[in-house]
């Protein structure tokens, strides 16, 4: 069965989903939406990076695309700084009885106890009336935190902690919003960036620990947030910009799943912009960065994910492995009973035989 797929949004994560839908046997490209005139009218092999045309021209008409009803859309827009407006193009889809997978708002990997009933409700109630399902993942939030731990935990006799640490170099990441406005690297140490502001760390990433909780049969008391931050001790110059001495440039943080004062489930992320910054900190398994995943308990585990492609580095890999995580998805959340789905109710997603040489550059 061949399913009709609309890609929305070409950016650093949409571009790699392009070219993986044009590879999937299984899919059909019905369209791409795009955000700009630049991209307008631009044939999709091109934003894909191909050395091809493949006939599918991008267009800024998302009403057209919706009306021509594709089976699924894949949903790469930028979510971060545009929450309503995302919010609003998932209810839209799923009203119009479309699928969606999507690798934002990060929030919907999990949302239940995480996102509030005004937000979360239009979304559930449009799935219904479209008989439509809404499943969201990537690598973080994402297959490092749900599919690899909640595997190592079926072997597990007891389980005393669950904690999944993202430990990455992100002086390569090109997406200067997220890296200065959100996630506030460059900018003065006594103003707080979006992404620290009180309870965003717990909205962005309890819908982790919640998942992880619901997955060991645990229900948590509450979720806290804790992070710190380091100055750079001299100027540099990263993928976007420039950072001056004494402005952030890494940063450490937990979000925890409680249970009274005991931590059971925990996503950590060690951020550097600079392997020398505060080497107490956990350090990766490779010198770019890993995601590791820790369980204390019987049997104990440590396993560390090194990501890399002969195209570009490890956060090229990460980009497509995010694009490709939800790609991959689109036959099983087209099967799946209409609402918001998660890891915990697709079955296992693998990917299929590929035509070969439809690959994003780099």
């Amino acid at each position: 069965m061949t399913f009709r797929v609309v890609q929305w949004g070409t950016g650093n994560v949409g571009r790699h989903a392009l070219a993986g839908i044009l590879a999937n046997p299984d899919l059909e490209l019905a369209g791409v939406w795009v955000s700009g005139p630049a991209k307008n009218g631009v044939d999709a092999g091109t934003l894909a990076g191909l050395d091809e045309t493949v006939g599918v021209a991008a267009t800024t008409d998302a009403e057209a695309l919706i009306a021509s009803r594709p089976d699924c859309v894949v949903y790469c827009s930028m979510t971060d700084n545009r929450l309503v407006e995302a919010l609003e193009d998932l209810r839209r889809f799923l009203a119009a009885g479309i699928n969606v997978v999507a690798c934002a708002p990060v929030f919907f990997q999990y949302p239940y106890g995480v996102l509030p009933d005004d937000l979360l409700k239009p979304v559930e109630e449009a799935a219904a009336r479209g008989n439509a399902s809404l499943w969201v993942n990537g690598i973080d939030p994402g297959f490092a935190n749900d599919l690899l731990p909640l595997a190592l935990a079926g072997t597990c006799l007891r389980i005393d902690e669950l904690r999944c640490v993202e430990i990455v170099d992100y002086a390569s990441y090109d997406n200067r919003a997220v890296m200065f406005d959100i996630m506030g690297f460059g900018q003065p140490m006594d103003e707080t960036p979006m992404l620290l502001q009180p309870g965003v760390l717990s909205l962005a990433w309890g819908s982790v620990v919640r998942q992880l909780a619901a997955g060991i049969g645990v229900t948590l008391d509450a979720v806290t947030e804790t992070y710190e931050r380091v100055p750079a001790p001299d100027a540099f110059d990263i993928a976007t910009g420039h950072i001056a001495e004494g402005t952030a440039a890494a940063l450490r943080f937990e979000v925890r799943g409680m249970v009274g004062d005991r931590v059971v489930t925990v996503l950590e992320h060690v951020t550097r912009l600079r392997p020398d910054l505060r080497p107490d900190w956990p350090q990766p398994a490779h010198p770019e960065g890993c995601y590791r995943v820790q369980i204390t308990g019987d049997p104990c585990y440590a396993l560390d994910l090194v990501t890399s492609s002969p195209r570009g580095d490890h956060n090229f890999a990460t980009l497509l492995a995010t694009a490709m995580r939800v790609v991959n998805a689109v036959p099983a959340v087209v099967a799946a009973p209409p609402g918001i789905r998660t890891a915990l109710d697709l079955p296992l997603i693998t990917a299929p035989a590929t035509r070969p040489g439809r690959e994003a550059a780099e």
